[in-house]
């Protein structure tokens, strides 16, 4: 057995616990030889006032001590020494008092033995063993001196190996036991601090981490989630597509797993989404008047049934890397501005004007198409000129109140004369009365640049082209400029509004750019998003679309 001093105060209590149950049963004992003597033996025989009075005093002792050891717990090893020599005693007597071996009353020392080899070390147990097997020994010869043919020493050997190879066994085996519970309270031990460091952990990461099910319910989160999303107390256990604001995270969860139930394995791809305040619910309370910009990444937690059915959602608030990441570009642009001013616009200059004198000389065919490559190419890196010169230009906006009705009907009328467009490809759907506080001009280059893009990919067909106004939680106006293209792909997504990023051979990659930063100097936020038309997690197809929120409606 392990050194007391070595034992965990699970083991202690452990101990303490066998010893209430030897208590229990040496009571049961007693009061079942009182039972045998009352049944069994008559008062006039040789021994039964020995044999009663023993086992009164067996009774009231087994009493004192089971009261001991449930108030008392100090010294086990003296109570249960002493509880074991008083064992040994009485079951002595007893055995003497009912004749020896001829009583049957040998077995009882299997008792006291047992809990010996139990809860006490071995060489203890071995020597109670020893003390039993003497007495038998001594009883036997004395018999057989005495005359007493029926007498066996032989049989009382017998009872002896018996007694130490059962002390042996049980005193090894639950050695073995109790170190194991040894070990399972280190492992529940280091597993605690293993959980109490992972919470930790969990809790101070800056990234978000979402425990959910394959519908969509939040089990739990981490306080930078709950801060991401402005997910307040008690709000768990609520479905990501139940809350607009965090519609964009459904859409995104729901793609994934239609690509992991395809047979896609691991974690995703990264996908970034702009979660907006949601106000209709006091719980999500976080981030009244912030939109995130998040990079997300889900993982499926393997269980072995399969049917817990949990999922981990990564979240990584990119918004002040995106934001530190334009600031260094627009300083290395800022650095370039004046050299490209004067070292490539009078270059391109000089070309363009070359290559209209060549082509009043050259009638060719050969000739004129090598010269439209050449123009052309040179009005692109014009181009390119003409927009890193406007990055520069923070031109304060125009701070009166613009009424997009009126705006939207003169652009949209511009735009298809401007591009020789039918006069039903661009929709016009609500755009509210209130005023929106953006810069004319800078609103109309950004629609510009959007509707552009929009023909591109659109089917051209009736209504392919969408323009519509619509309210936020927040109480803020939305421009939604939407086409019935193929969506945009989570890979371009990630560099849709990085400088000189681009897909398109004829684009200097700077146009998405520009749109970003005038919306900016306008205190508004352009970006584009996946949304459900029917609003509701799994019920309706998702579709792209540009949207600029537009600054805090102006004081009435």
């Amino acid at each position: 057995m392990i050194r007391w001093s070595a034992l965990s105060a699970q083991s202690r209590e452990t101990f303490w616990r066998s010893l209430q149950a030897l208590n229990a049963t040496r009571v049961v004992i007693a009061l079942v030889l009182l039972a045998y003597l009352s049944f069994e033996r008559r008062a006039d025989a040789p021994g039964s006032f020995l044999y009663a009075q023993t086992c009164i005093g067996y009774v009231i002792v087994a009493l004192g001590f089971a009261a001991l050891t449930l108030y008392t717990r100090r010294r086990f090893l003296l109570q249960v020494t002493s509880q074991i020599a008083l064992d040994m005693v009485v079951i002595s007597l007893l055995y003497l008092a009912g004749g020896g071996a001829r009583s049957g009353l040998v077995i009882l020392y299997l008792f006291p033995l047992a809990g010996a080899a139990i809860l006490t070390p071995l060489l203890l147990a071995l020597f109670s063993a020893s003390l039993v097997t003497l007495f038998l020994l001594g009883e036997s010869v004395y018999q057989v001196i005495t005359g007493d043919a029926r007498s066996a020493p032989m049989q009382a050997g017998l009872y002896g190996a018996a007694f130490f190879a059962i002390v042996a066994v049980v005193n090894r085996l639950a050695a073995r036991l109790i170190r194991q519970e040894e070990l399972a309270v280190r492992r529940g031990a280091d597993l605690k601090i293993q959980m109490a460091i992972n919470q930790l952990i969990i809790a101070d990461v800056g990234d978000g981490i979402l425990v959910v099910g394959r519908d969509g319910e939040v089990f739990t989160g981490n306080p930078a989630a709950q801060y991401m999303l402005g997910l307040g107390e008690g709000a768990q256990h609520i479905r990501l597509g139940d809350r607009p604001a965090l519609e964009p995270i459904a859409q995104a969860f729901e793609q994934w797993l239609a690509q992991e139930g395809a047979g896609a394995k691991g974690v995703q791809r990264a996908a970034f989404v702009t979660v907006k305040p949601y106000h209709d619910n006091a719980a999500w309370s976080g981030r009244r008047d912030l939109a995130a910009h998040l990079k997300l990444r889900f993982a499926k937690v393997d269980t072995p049934d399969g049917e817990a059915g949990r999922c981990v959602i990564f979240m990584q608030d990119v918004t002040a890397i995106e934001n530190q990441a334009q600031e260094l570009k627009l300083a290395s642009m800022g650095r370039l501005t004046a050299s490209i001013a004067h070292e490539v616009r009078n270059p391109l200059s000089a070309i363009g004007h070359a290559t209209a004198l060549l082509a009043e000389d050259l009638s060719a065919p050969t000739h004129a198409r090598l010269l439209k490559i050449v123009s052309d190419n040179v009005g692109r890196v014009n181009r390119m000129v003409e927009d890193i010169l406007q990055l520069s230009r923070k031109v304060q906006p125009n701070g009166d109140p613009l009424f997009l009705a009126n705006f939207l009907a003169e652009l949209k009328t511009e735009f298809q004369e401007t591009h020789a467009l039918a006069s039903d490809i661009v929709a016009l759907g609500n755009t509210g009365t209130a005023p929106v506080r953006f810069d004319a001009l800078h609103l109309r280059e950004v629609l510009v640049n959007l509707l552009t893009n929009a023909i591109r990919y659109a089917s051209g067909m009736a209504g392919s082209i969408r323009i519509y106004a619509v309210t936020d939680a927040a109480g803020r106006m939305e421009l939604h400029v939407q086409d019935d293209g193929p969506g945009i792909t989570p890979e371009i997504r990630a560099h849709l509004f990085e400088p000189f990023y681009t897909t398109s051979s004829k684009g200097t990659g700077l146009g998405l750019y520009l749109a970003r930063e005038l919306c900016l100097n306008n205190e508004a936020m352009l970006d584009y998003e996946y949304r459900f038309d029917g609003g509701v997690f799994g019920q309706a197809k998702a579709s792209g679309r540009f949207v600029i929120t537009f600054a805090q409606p102006l004081a009435a």
